[in-house]
């Protein structure tokens, strides 16, 4: 049997191959860390590697091959197991740790080769694990196996991620601006956690001084969630005219989602229904958050029902209270995520939170005070983990 002795290239092949082993195509060839603390065996995998066109950077511990690696983002690595220090499982630990090199897949080299060791090393991070003394034919077709898949990994996560920003762009397409549609003086800031979020807005012209201003979510996150925006729009669009009562649009929506829902699915939201010309304000509630209303004057008044959320009952129970405005009034509809922005808080402290917040920005202009607000919410409460909607509407 040949070892990787074998597979030095004479003098020849290395002027063949000029410098590092770049190949004559564009594409630069792959780069592999080396990781070994005995140089001899670092230059007998170097001259495999190189000899296949590889290119190759090496180090002989682990705290330089994690250096190494931040800076050079090989696109794999061979790491020796027994090193002095710091071992090859902790220094794959440590690369698995650190997001700039955690993706880069790594390739155990070791005498070491009882089940155990195997068994650990794949554990904690490794795709493979080829024992001492090693062989070139073994290290090649090993090293090229690895690449391929994590290749075809990159390929379906660009896919993935681009099929999520197509869906991303649609969703965002249906969302009404405020510039669109300027007559219902309204204001949003939205920051979805994913790519395409379960939060859901909308703002229908029932007449030249009724608008509709509704808010939904949709139980959990993503694609599936994010599908479901476009049949509520429709399903709104349809139900919020002269001839329907906000509870009738609300029951119009549960109705249909209640098809549409998959299992453990629901959806929560808050219709408010402002007709200008009698500075009624009619707000019905389907599970979700509170309405806050800041009077022109500053006073505060939260509009908070027990009812049920959409999709689930057969016959939902809906709670509808009914509001005098004037004009300078503002009221605000949000989703979940901004009144449950500090995990393990209480929803009446996010509450509070958010009034004091449209409270203190009332005075500002509309276009902005949605921003301030949620800046103030959020401030100090570290990532996000739900959407982030925030409505807001001025009574004119």
């Amino acid at each position: 049997m040949r070892t990787i002795d074998d597979y030095a290239p004479s003098s020849e092949s290395d002027g063949h191959h000029g410098v590092a082993g770049q190949p004559a195509s564009s594409r630069p060839s792959p780069k592999i860390l080396i990781v070994d603390d005995t140089p001899t065996n670092i230059e007998l995998l170097d001259n495999v590697l190189r000899s296949e066109g590889f290119r190759t950077v090496s180090a002989t511990d682990g705290s330089s091959a994690r250096a190494l690696g931040r800076v050079e983002q090989p696109d794999l690595i061979l790491l020796d197991v027994m090193m002095p220090g710091e071992s090859g499982f902790e220094t794959c630990s440590r690369l698995k740790s650190d997001p700039t090199t955690s993706d880069i897949p790594i390739i155990f080299l070791s005498a070491l080769d009882d089940v155990k060791n195997k068994v650990t090393g794949l554990k904690i991070g490794g795709v493979d694990y080829i024992s001492k003394p090693v062989h070139g034919e073994e290290v090649l077709a090993r090293v090229r196996v690895h690449l391929r898949i994590n290749e075809n990994n990159r390929a379906l996560v660009r896919e993935h991620r681009a099929r999520l920003e197509s869906l991303r762009e649609a969703q965002q397409a249906i969302l009404v601006r405020s510039e669109d549609c300027p007559e219902a003086s309204f204001a949003v800031y939205y920051s979805p956690l994913e790519e395409t979020g379960g939060d859901f807005y909308d703002v229908v012209s029932v007449d030249a001084d009724v608008f509709g201003y509704f808010v939904a979510d949709v139980s959990g996150h993503g694609a599936s969630a994010a599908f479901l925006t476009s049949a509520i729009k429709a399903l709104l669009r349809q139900y919020a005219g002269p001839l329907y009562s906000p509870e009738d649009t609300m029951r119009g929506v549960d109705a249909v989602m209640r098809q549409m829902l998959g299992e453990e699915q629901y959806l929560t939201a808050c219709y408010a229904h402002l007709n200008r010309r009698t500075r009624k304000l009619s707000v019905v509630s389907a599970g979700h958050p509170p309405l806050v209303l800041v009077s022109a004057t500053g006073q505060t008044t939260v509009v908070e029902m027990n009812s049920d959320p959409l999709g689930i009952f057969s016959s939902v129970v809906l709670k509808r209270k009914d509001l005098r405005v004037s004009p300078g009034d503002r009221f605000y509809l949000c989703s979940d995520g901004m009144i449950e922005s500090s995990p393990g808080a209480p929803r009446k402290a996010g509450i509070e939170k958010l009034v004091a917040a449209c409270s203190h920005h009332r005075s500002e202009a509309l276009a902005t005070a949605t921003d301030s607000i949620a800046a103030s919410v959020l401030e100090g409460t570290g990532p996000a983990s739900d959407d982030l909607l925030l409505l807001a509407v001025e009574v004119r």
